[in-house]
């Protein structure tokens, strides 16, 4: 007991050093668990949209199944056949009413006819228009909770920044040109050995030396240049990402 007090007593620093990092370790801790419990509560969230946006497909679904108009029968006027029966010819004020009503009749049915604005097209543009409403919304909700969550992870050390969209209209978040990202890499290669730069030695002797090493490979020649460029970035390390 009294040779670790005078350890303690001549060591002020190193207990000091010691608390701090049991501190900095608490706050790492504590950091760590709201990023779960963000991440709990983004994927709740994203559950609760999924059931929303079935919901409202099924809804949708429906309205369109049942969104045929019935249209009005045209007025038949069918003489009886029958035998033994003389049909009497309708005088001119008779004959004059039933035309008028037959051509009333056409004319109010092609009026319908021309405004009824057809199913098929209006299912299609009622159901883009609802899919587009809940993507801007999904894409609302998860830029709000990532972007904070992206911040806290580019303050790391030793993160690599955040691949910027080439192309605004992607999807994909890709820092390579049309020509180098919409080429695949081949599933299966033998990725040659190479030492890893951290950013302290000469970059042009890096690239070289991975240049060399990819030809080596045998790639086929449609995709090598993509292969190149989207492997090269798997031989950095450290501030060579930054």
């Amino acid at each position: 007991m009294h040779q670790a007090r005078e350890t303690t007593g001549e060591n002020p620093d190193l207990s000091t050093k010691v608390q701090n990092l049991k501190e900095k370790l608490d706050d790492q801790s504590k950091q760590l668990e709201q990023s779960a419990e963000k991440l709990s509560q983004l994927q709740s969230e994203n559950t609760v949209l999924q059931d929303q946006n079935q919901a409202l497909n099924a809804i949708g679904n429906k309205k369109r199944r049942f969104n045929t108009r019935i249209r009005p029968m045209r007025n038949l006027n069918t003489p009886n056949s029958g035998e033994g029966t003389t049909d009497t010819p309708p005088t001119s004020g008779e004959a004059g009413a039933t035309r008028e009503g037959t051509e009333n009749s056409k004319i109010h049915y092609q009026e319908e006819s021309d405004s009824d604005p057809e199913p098929g097209k209006e299912a299609p543009e009622r159901a883009a228009a609802t899919e587009s409403s809940i993507t801007a919304y999904l894409e609302q909700i998860f830029s709000k909770r990532f972007d904070p969550m992206q911040s806290m992870v580019e303050r790391l050390p030793g993160v690599a920044p955040p691949i910027r969209r080439s192309n605004p209209d992607s999807y994909a978040d890709t820092p390579f040109v049309e020509e180098i990202a919409s080429i695949e890499m081949p599933r299966k290669f033998s990725f040659p050995s190479i030492k890893m730069y951290d950013g302290t030695g000469d970059p042009d002797d890096h690239i070289a030396q991975y240049k060399q090493r990819m030809l080596a490979v045998a790639l086929p020649m449609e995709s090598l240049e993509a292969t190149m460029c989207k492997g090269f970035g798997s031989t950095l390390i450290g501030p060579a990402l930054q």
